[in-house]
């Protein structure tokens, strides 16, 4: 973990001092701990990350970030404590814990090089805060996500939104989509303005059953929404909206490195001890759905 944070060299989590961090050593010292010449302050490398202060031993949140990174699907907090002999409640924050490492940081515009953007949207779950109407469609009343795939680099990202208005969709496409981009989505009514934002908008009518014309498609995309529907229904079964975007932040993550992309299971382990430094999560934050 030293050497996936400090590849460079000790920086103090205090301070932000470099000359003066020094390991101290011997039968006084616990291992691993260093101190600050410039604010003669104590650390650890695991302080500022979701790991510091956890009474949880550093070796089995390393196998448990392992674990996580090397499930296709995901794996329930249930099996996790199960297999690292903790607790339901301490294995269901640890995953949280990693979910938020697994999340993206500086978030990038997508198809920057001119390539095609798929943009889709999928429901899953009960929304509890949506209000009820009499004659709504099925989708109205469950949780919506709004999924962005880069055809070219195979990255995906998804937003957790509250409504498929056009006002809705469109700021969060400008916002995440490159200019140069071609846009491919489908033929609903919220996509239908954005081809003045975008070199190209183009679209492929499912109500006509037609799926794909030449390269315009959305079949990348809903092989990303298959992946994330099995491990949801499969797996966790359950998820509350205050908790979707770490679920969402999960799945993006291991589809954006996903073997087909020649990343393993230790490459994927070791950037998300990498995604871990300054994302810490107290239980209280993460219970009340605030963070």
């Amino acid at each position: 973990m030293e050497a996936q944070r400090w590849a460079d060299g000790v920086v103090c989590p205090h301070c932000g001092g470099v000359d003066k961090c020094k390991r101290l050593e011997g039968a006084k010292h616990r291992p691993g701990l260093f101190q600050c010449g410039d604010c003669r302050k104590q650390f650890t490398v695991t302080v500022g990350t979701i790991f510091e202060r956890s009474k949880v031993s550093l070796s089995k949140w390393m196998l448990a970030t392992h674990l996580m990174a090397s499930s296709k699907k995901g794996m329930s907090a249930h099996q996790l404590h199960r297999s690292i002999g903790v607790t339901y409640k301490t294995a269901w924050f640890m995953w949280h814990r990693i979910r938020e490492a697994m999340r993206e940081g500086v978030m990038s515009p997508m198809g920057g090089n001119g390539g095609v953007v798929e943009a889709d949207e999928t429901f899953i779950g009960k929304d509890p805060t949506s209000p009820k109407k009499e004659g709504a469609r099925g989708w109205a009343h469950k949780m919506k996500v709004l999924s962005l795939v880069d055809r070219e680099t195979g990255r995906a990202r998804s937003i957790v939104v509250d409504d498929l208005k056009t006002s809705t969709v469109e700021p969060i496409l400008r916002e995440n989509i490159a200019k140069e981009a071609t846009v491919h989505t489908d033929e609903a009514y919220h996509y239908r303005r954005i081809a003045a934002d975008f070199a190209g908008h183009e679209f492929v009518r499912h109500s006509a059953d037609e799926y794909v014309r030449g390269d315009v498609y959305t079949n990348t995309i809903e092989g990303f929404f298959s992946i994330f529907k099995r491990g949801m229904k499969g797996t966790y079964q359950h998820c509350g909206k205050q908790h979707l975007h770490r679920y969402l932040a999960e799945f993006d993550f291991r589809y954006s490195h996903r073997s087909a992309l020649d990343v393993t299971d230790t490459m994927r382990a070791a950037l998300i001890v990498k995604g871990a430094e300054g994302k810490r999560l107290t239980y209280r934050r993460l219970d009340s759905g605030l963070a």
